[in-house]
């Protein structure tokens, strides 16, 4: 991918994001603090751990690919999730911080978006393709947790269309 190709991906799946950052945040403040633990399944995370994981993951990712490496700190993610006290913490952190990784790479160079990044072995991309993956990521998460609300006791807010406690503008 030339320097200039990647800055054309880039800036699609930074617009891309900047258009899914509102769901998720919706998403996320749609979980109650009252409700956190639940778990629609034993084997699922609970709706806490996959409200921190979305947060810190977003930001991780774009982190990462910034950086031109991943790289996994076990203690300096449980610190980062230990600092969450409600939910409101974690989208207040959702809010600020993906925002600034996003300015962020808008003003990366064709050169740093078209060096490649390595995802610990499994997916080598240019860091501008890296994105999408990221993207994809979080919409996973996302729906996972978007899945767990009327469960948990909260509305369901539109994401792609209008929901049944939510309708379209």
């Amino acid at each position: 991918m030339t320097p200039e190709h990647a800055k054309i991906v880039a800036e699609q799946f930074l617009a891309l994001m900047e258009r899914e950052f509102d769901a998720t945040c919706k998403v996320l403040a749609a979980v109650k603090d009252e409700n956190r633990d639940y778990k629609p399944d034993e084997k699922s995370r609970s709706a806490w751990d996959l409200a921190t994981h979305m947060a810190t993951a977003d930001v991780w990712f774009l982190d990462s690919i910034s950086r031109g490496k991943f790289e996994w700190d076990p203690d300096g993610a449980a610190r980062q999730t230990a600092m969450f006290k409600s939910v409101s913490d974690v989208v207040t952190f959702y809010k600020k911080e993906l925002r600034a990784r996003i300015q962020s790479l808008h003003a990366a160079s064709g050169d740093e978006l078209a060096r490649s990044v390595d995802f610990f072995g499994r997916l080598q991309l240019p860091a501008a393709a890296m994105l999408g993956f990221a993207n994809n990521h979080s919409i996973h998460h996302r729906g996972q947790l978007a899945a767990y609300l009327r469960g948990l006791g909260s509305k369901v807010p539109a994401i792609y269309g209008a929901s049944a406690d939510e309708p379209m503008a």
